[in-house]
Formats: C-alpha cells, sequence, structure tokens
C-alpha cells in the first residue's frame, strides 16, 4: 500500500468511526472504582507532544482478573501523526518480539471537550467497540469505560503521564468489582530518532 492510500484509508477510518456518537456511553458513568469519571475533559493539544517515533519497554499481566503477578516483558516501537488539525491521532505500535502490532485511533469531540480512544489489535482486525473517554489535567490523562473482558463486565481506566518531553508512561487497569483497579499493562515511552524507527509513518520492520 502505497503511502498515499494509507493516508486515504486512515482519513476514511477517522470519519467513519467519528459518525457514531459516543454519547450513550458517556452517559453510562454511575458509581465505579476510584477516580472512575466518564466526563473527564481535555484539549485539542493534550497529544501533541506524542507525535513522532518512540521507543517502548512494554509489561503485561500473564493473567488479568484472577490475582496473577506474572508479567511478561518485551519491546516495540511506536510511530504516531496527526490530522485534522490535531483533532486526530493515529500511531501504530509494532513489537518485533511477537510479530504482531496495535493501532491506536484517537478523536477529539470539539463539542465535548473529550478524547475518545480506540484500540485494534492485528490479532483480530477490530477497534474496541467501547472507547475510554476523557483528557488531561496538567501532565496527568485519564479516560475511562464501561466495557466487557472475556464476558465479564468492566471498568476500565487509562492513565497516561508526560514525564518531559522525551518520556512518557501509560497504564491500563480493570475493575472487575465495581470497587478496586487491577493494573494489567504498562508501557514505558521514550522518545527516538523517527527516522531511525519509522518508514513513511509506520514502524520499520
Amino acid at each position: 500500500m502505497t503511502i498515499k492510500r494509507l493516508r486515504r484509508f486512515i482519513l476514511a477510518l477517522i470519519l467513519a468511526v467519528a459518525s457514531f456518537c459516543p454519547r450513550a456511553i458517556v452517559a453510562q458513568s454511575g458509581e465505579g472504582p476510584p477516580g472512575f469519571s466518564m466526563n473527564r475533559t481535555g484539549t485539542v493539544h493534550d497529544f501533541d507532544y506524542f507525535a513522532g517515533g518512540w521507543t517502548t519497554v512494554q509489561r503485561r499481566l500473564k493473567a488479568r482478573g484472577v490475582g496473577s503477578n506474572g508479567w511478561e516483558e518485551f519491546t516495540g516501537n511506536l510511530c504516531m501523526r496527526q490530522y485534522l488539525d490535531g483533532a486526530a491521532t493515529v500511531d501504530e505500535l509494532y513489537f518485533p518480539t511477537k510479530h504482531s502490532a496495535g493501532l491506536t485511533l484517537r478523536l477529539f469531540d470539539a463539542a465535548q471537550h473529550q478524547w475518545s480512544i480506540y484500540w485494534a489489535s492485528s490479532s483480530t482486525g477490530r477497534l474496541d467497540p467501547a472507547p475510554v473517554v476523557g483528557g488531561f489535567d496538567g501532565a496527568r490523562g485519564e479516560f475511562y469505560a464501561n466495557d466487557h473482558d472475556q464476558g465479564r463486565p468492566i471498568k476500565v481506566r487509562y492513565l497516561w503521564t508526560k514525564i518531559d518531553q522525551n518520556h512518557a508512561r501509560w497504564e491500563q487497569a480493570f475493575s472487575y468489582d465495581n470497587r478496586t483497579w487491577e493494573t494489567n499493562w504498562t508501557a514505558d515511552f521514550a522518545r527516538a530518532n523517527e527516522r531511525e524507527v519509522c518508514s513513511e509513518g509506520r514502524p520499520r520492520r
């Protein structure tokens, strides 16, 4: 696929997802674990700093929701681009040791002042049906959703920390009991030379 076709595909994907209004999801706030809120807001510039190329160390819990303490660690390369004057971002994350990849689509709702974040894995080829929504307050970003994990209803939390312009941290946690959080995935990012880790906006293989 040429870079022009790739850009057309990404823009078509952005517009298709943007046509789905997540307000029905956002309305399901309710009570939940500490910090849970579907009403957090941010600005269209929240993810400006993340444009470009990054290397990352990922840690993922081997088994979720069962009290496991076993983690696996692996590396990755990420490339992010902005679209629609920054109101949409797309990044691809490639895991060389796993020979797999993931794609993150973020859309900023100008009326709600809120980001919706979708994830798609190369293993499934499907976007998450329920985006996490929220925004940044200073250097900390919080995003939440109501979702399911293997048929179990859960609350989802993404935490983003802007450590500085060259380092960032992301964490994913699920709540199965509507009271406590279990962190099941973390990622530490370091800015890299985009020419070395990216080719036409995608991670080099």
